[in-house]
């Protein structure tokens, strides 16, 4: 079976670097929720074990409102099932603005990368891989990503109806998605086991990476 797994806003394939053997799908080319879903779908096998972090998991749950006989196994990390609220929508536009005017090292720097990590010693690497990516991706995928997120659909109504093997995976420092939004997606879907990742923020995948892995191995073995 293979393994999908989508990365979050202004990441790629690298966040999933050390994680077990996968396919890596962007999800950079649209400005809905709904469009990029339905691309990862055309993209996809038939049938697919899915992960998603942050962003991703936020596109994974609209496939499996979507196209949920596709789907054997769901991974959640880092992630939000809810609509985005007015505070974080009204950052959303200044953001893009001066991403679009030729700041998004600055956008990225100092408005989002403080917001990622955990302290510790891999700390350094892992933000200046962040900014690599990023930066590689560039102003208009941050521009349509933004505003993907920013209109996103509540989907806890489409976790209560999903009843596969499902991981619910955080780190435990996560700042912009925080264990409360873990527990209540885990309370939505009683199949599923909630993993907290210590020593870890919004990506566990980079700053934990063989804690991260196993749960991920030990869900793929369900």
């Amino acid at each position: 079976m293979t393994l999908v797994l989508l990365p979050g806003m202004m990441c790629d394939g690298r966040l999933f670097q050390h994680m077990p053997p996968h396919r890596c799908l962007a999800i950079s080319q649209h400005d809905t929720v709904q469009a990029l879903a339905a691309d990862v779908l055309q993209k996809a096998p038939e049938t697919f074990a899915l992960g998603g972090l942050s962003m991703g998991g936020i596109v994974a749950m609209e496939i499996i409102r979507q196209a949920p006989d596709r789907v054997t196994r769901l991974c959640l990390m880092d992630t939000n099932c809810e609509a985005e609220t007015d505070p974080i929508k009204a950052m959303r536009q200044p953001q893009i603005d001066k991403a679009l005017a030729g700041q998004l090292d600055s956008v990225m720097r100092f408005e989002m990368k403080p917001n990622y990590l955990a302290d510790g010693p891999r700390r350094g690497d892992v933000l200046d891989l962040c900014m690599e990516m990023a930066l590689g991706l560039g102003a208009e995928v941050f521009a349509r990503q933004s505003v993907a997120l920013r209109d996103r659909p509540d989907q806890k109504q489409t976790l209560e109806n999903w009843g596969k093997p499902t991981l619910v995976l955080t780190g435990a420092q996560d700042r912009l998605c925080p264990l409360h939004r873990h527990e209540l997606m885990a309370e939505l879907m009683p199949q599923a086991t909630l993993t907290i990742i210590e020593n870890a923020g919004h990506l566990p995948t980079l700053e934990r990476p063989n804690a991260t892995r196993a749960a991920l191995s030990r869900w793929l073995e369900v």
